[in-house]
């Protein structure tokens, strides 16, 4: 059975709808993550679990207990669900000292005072900081208040836990350590998390499972792999990762396969990745810049692999790779490369299995 449920949820700001008809589960002990460029709806729709924001239509469930229905008129307040929930700011009391701060949300529990410091010695020791309980948030570092913020919300056993972009106000080194240490965190503890980034290597890198939003819609929910190498939509594709997107149009389609004439060319293409496509279909053609390989010109494509001709653009050193800019007609495609010494006219090497068709049709709802 779900841990969480959320149906047919929609909200409107001053007469704009900002959420359409969310639909999806979480499952006990996962870690589950709404991922989505700034403004795609994911914190109004934490916020809408949480309590902070009630939807117009719709159910929010958690286990057996009703948060908000609209059939019903149920509406559970924020403070009796029972739920943690980190933000962005952290939002400790400065005036505080660290178990204090994680003492207040046990006080308003009634919690006695000896059960008070056991419950908060134990979180401040799941995140490492029990040797500075008795000092205050400006005595600490940025990945420490962050760490107390997610101590202060584990420390009362809550039902589920929220995180509203918690790693944003660290710096990239810092936050790739911190997600390493919060997802063997909520490992540890087993306790259901959703999460909320616009970050897409800390979704993939975290995640059991990703709900990618675009423009107040639920495009795809999928593990960060199917997310990756399967992507639902080119808003998906392209959001996620890097992608090269060509025009085309079907000229057959059978089953799994497709052959594509590439606009920019006239050349023919053969795609046996992710489609749902038919003969005629003007198509967006979609290719990850890590599956495209440069060779020189002259190259006889094995069986399942696609010969596109093409001329070297430019070429940028990143430290790990080689990122190559290629003319293909009047389009460019971009190629992850190990090594430099390409240039002028050049093959690149495409699977029919690494190309995703997307019909020009597809269209996010506004």
């Amino acid at each position: 059975m779900p841990d969480l449920r959320v149906r047919n949820v929609n909200k409107t700001f001053n007469g704009s709808q900002v959420l359409h008809d969310i639909n999806f589960e979480v499952r006990d002990g996962e870690f589950f993550t709404l991922l989505g460029p700034s403004g795609c709806g994911k914190s109004t729709t934490l916020a809408c679990i949480a309590g902070l924001e009630s939807p117009d239509e719709g159910t929010i469930e958690l286990d057996d207990s009703v948060f908000f229905s609209s059939a019903t008129g149920t509406f559970v307040a924020p403070e009796s669900r029972n739920l943690g929930m980190v933000f962005q700011s952290y939002a400790l009391w400065p005036h505080m000292t660290i178990a204090d701060n994680l003492a207040l949300p046990l006080k308003l529990r009634k919690v006695a005072k000896a059960r008070r410091n056991e419950l908060i010695d134990d979180a401040l020791a799941k995140v490492d900081l029990l040797h500075l309980r008795n000092r205050y948030p400006h005595e600490m570092s940025g990945g420490q208040q962050q760490r107390v913020a997610l101590a202060r919300a584990l420390v009362y056993s809550p039902r589920l836990l929220l995180l509203d972009e918690p790693l944003s106000n660290l710096d990239a080194k810092l936050r790739e350590q911190a997600r390493a240490w919060l997802k063997a965190l909520q490992s540890e503890v087993g306790i259901t998390t959703i999460y909320v980034t616009h970050d897409q290597e800390e979704a993939l890198a975290m995640s059991d499972r990703i709900a990618v939003m675009s423009k107040g819609n639920m495009i795809q929910v999928a593990t960060p792999t199917e997310i990756y190498e399967q992507p639902a939509a080119r808003e998906v594709a392209g959001f996620v990762g890097n992608c090269n997107f060509l025009d085309g149009k079907v000229v057959e389609a059978t089953g799994s396969e497709a052959k594509v004439q590439l606009e920019a060319t006239g050349q023919l293409v053969h795609a046996t990745g992710r489609m749902d496509v038919h003969s005629g279909d003007a198509v967006t053609v979609a290719v990850r810049p890590e599956r495209v390989t440069i060779t020189g010109a002259g190259y006889a494509a094995a069986e399942g692999q696609n010969v596109v001709r093409a001329s070297v653009s430019s070429v940028q050193y990143v430290g790990s790779k080689y990122e190559y800019l290629l003319s293909v007609g009047n389009s460019t495609i971009a190629a992850d490369c190990l090594k430099a010494g390409h240039h002028g006219e050049v093959d690149l090497l495409i699977d029919a299995e690494n190309i995703f068709l997307y019909p020009q049709k597809q269209v996010v709802p506004a």
